[in-house]
């Protein structure tokens, strides 16, 4: 099983993260957002001995130039919430980075998208909120591809990931549910959950 916490502080989250075993730690650039990185702190991830953790960019459709100037050395993974063409994950990709491809989940014609993406690493299904945090279809959490290269977003929590795990997923995306505010991670809350995440 994997887990992934998205929208972290640079400065704040990271030890905490990294020594809690969390594989994946996302750091959301996209001006929107309350959890929106600061630039002039990116430097600080070099400091960080991450140990068997990776480092994610979140973006919406990254110019060359912006991944060539934050991005890269930075960050292994580079996650894409934009209208990126399969093409361009295979660009991005080959510039030195693992692709995981969001793709927005309505209804259940909507998974089958993630096919489209040959040359994604891994597959991430999301709500369609970007940023507001709706639940993902229950009904549809069983029909999704299993295994470790596709991950799930929207909704898990302490409270019911044991039940998500038992539909068959076994790689879970959380960011809000473990905020006390807005773009504000809660380390208890983390602690937690990294707890309950273990004993399963």
């Amino acid at each position: 099983m994997k887990i992934k916490i998205c929208g972290l502080n640079i400065t704040r989250d990271v030890r905490l993260c990294i020594d809690l075993k969390v594989d994946f730690l996302g750091f959301v650039f996209y001006k929107k957002s309350p959890r929106n990185v600061n630039l002039k702190d990116i430097n600080i991830l070099s400091t960080y001995n991450k140990k068997n953790s990776s480092f994610v960019a979140v973006t919406v459709d990254p110019t060359d130039n912006f991944i060539k100037e934050y991005l890269l050395g930075n960050f292994e993974y580079v996650q894409l919430h934009g209208s990126e063409s399969n093409d361009r994950v295979s660009e991005i990709k080959n510039m030195g980075f693992k692709i995981i491809k969001a793709i927005k989940i309505k209804e259940e014609k909507d998974i089958d998208k993630y096919k489209e993406f040959t040359n994604a690493d891994i597959i991430l299904f999301d709500t369609p909120g970007m940023e507001k945090s709706l639940e993902f279809p229950k009904n549809l959490i069983s029909k999704l591809p299993q295994g470790e290269n596709y991950a799930l977003a929207g909704s898990v929590s302490e409270d019911n990931l044991s039940n998500i795990n038992k539909l068959g997923v076994n790689f879970f995306d959380l960011s809000s549910s473990l905020e006390n505010q807005l773009g504000y991670k809660d380390h208890f809350k983390i602690n937690s959950f990294m707890n309950k995440f273990n004993e399963l």
